[in-house]
């Protein structure tokens, strides 16, 4: 499978897109969850971005 620089680009744009979304929509809600997040402890913060990045390794998987 070859990687095009495009798609790179693509998935680059659609992740500050999602991002985004939720400091415009509702940004205090966005600011209690990041003070809730800065006072979890380290290791449940890395179960969290570990859950988050299999998650989208499946969803990669089934798209592709």
């Amino acid at each position: 499978m070859e990687l095009a620089w495009g798609d790179l680009g693509v998935a680059i744009a659609l992740v500050l897109v999602i991002e985004g979304v939720m400091p415009f929509l509702a940004p205090s809600s966005l600011r209690r969850t990041l003070a809730t997040m800065a006072a979890m402890p380290d290791r449940s913060l890395r179960m969290v971005g570990a859950v988050s990045m299999m998650i989208g390794l499946v969803l990669l998987y089934f798209i592709r």
